[in-house]
């Protein structure tokens, strides 16, 4: 198991003892859509974000905001990397394949959410993140089991992948890196 399984169960497991009925993909996908959506790396107001979705707006626990903040922080990393690192935070290869597909299925569910936070404009988007969107809101909606099997494992993959490639150009085209905020006049009030 490498460290993105080991995260993914360390997180949810973190969620599930502290009653919150999210698993770590779903919240790493919110993390991305708010990003891919344009909201600053360095904004910390995501925390308070996420515990209004996933905790009816209670303060998180300590555990869970620190497993919360890794997550987030090296989920930044990898999106700013030049080399397209980024890791969606699933569940293991040798995890059920509809343990797995489900997963996904909350991950790009909750980019969503996330995207729509900070991005309301899409007349902005170039036709590629306009599609990339439009499928994952298909995405989203698929519901049926899969089943065990080489086709199946390599459709999944390819799913996934795919959804990893669309997150970075999102974040690409419409994400705010650190010299980016910096190269905005701020506005003082």
């Amino acid at each position: 198991m490498n460290t993105e399984e080991q995260k993914y169960e360390l997180i949810t497991a973190a969620l599930q003892r502290n009653n919150i009925l999210a698993s770590a993909a779903e919240i790493q996908g919110v993390l991305c859509g708010m990003l891919g959506g344009g909201m600053p790396l360095e904004a910390q107001d995501w925390v308070e974000a996420i515990a209004d979705f996933v905790n009816q707006g209670e303060p998180l626990a300590k555990e869970v905001q620190e497993q919360l903040v890794n997550l987030y922080n090296q989920t930044c990393q990898q999106l700013v990397e030049s080399d397209f690192s980024l890791v969606l935070c699933l569940p293991d290869d040798a995890a059920p394949i509809n343990e797995r597909g489900q997963a996904l299925l909350e991950w790009v569910q909750g980019f969503m959410l996330g995207f729509g936070l900070f991005q309301d404009d899409l007349t902005k988007c170039s036709p590629d993140v306009k599609e990339a969107l439009e499928d994952f809101a298909e995405i989203a909606r698929m519901d049926e089991e899969m089943a065990e099997g080489e086709e199946f494992e390599q459709a999944l993959f390819e799913v996934v992948e795919y959804v990893r490639v669309s997150a970075m150009l999102c974040f690409n085209e419409l994400g705010k890196s650190p010299e980016e905020q910096q190269s905005q006049p701020k506005t003082v009030h």
